[in-house]
């Protein structure tokens, strides 16, 4: 992997923490719909640098989802719990930014905010342990 390539990974893993921890303030504020948003482009983030590392493109949030799904959730790399986990966020993010008298609450966004935390980790751990395979070969 090139420097510039371990660059981009970097940054969109920074870019994944930093918005997850947009999401915890804006839950903190009970701002449920901003925080919802929040927590789809974190793992957004996190899932676009894992399909970088694996040479694999999508130019759209959908292809990102439909490629994650083929590639990791359908092969078994990933639980499916983070397939529905990713799935239902790109779902309540459309409806949340294009549908009106749309509102989120508590009950839904808390649990949200540990579970993607627990992906993005999870992928970063994942490309971690993959790098460090690619680095020994």
């Amino acid at each position: 992997m090139t420097k510039e390539q371990n660059d981009y990974i970097t940054y969109r893993l920074q870019r994944a923490t930093d918005t997850l921890n947009d999401a915890k303030l804006l839950a903190e504020n009970e701002r449920w719909n901003s925080s919802i948003n929040r927590l789809y482009y974190a793992c957004f983030y996190a899932v676009s640098a894992l399909l970088y590392f694996h040479s694999i493109e999508a130019k759209t949030h959908k292809g990102v989802r439909i490629k994650f799904m083929s590639e990791f959730i359908k092969t078994g790399l990933f639980d499916k719990d983070f397939g529905k986990l990713f799935s239902d966020l790109f779902d309540w993010r459309q409806e949340g930014d294009y549908s009106d008298f749309v509102s989120f609450d508590k009950d839904l966004t808390i649990p949200l905010l540990t579970k993607s935390e627990e992906f993005i980790t999870l992928i970063e751990e994942f490309l971690n342990s993959n790098e460090m395979l690619t680095r020994t070969v």
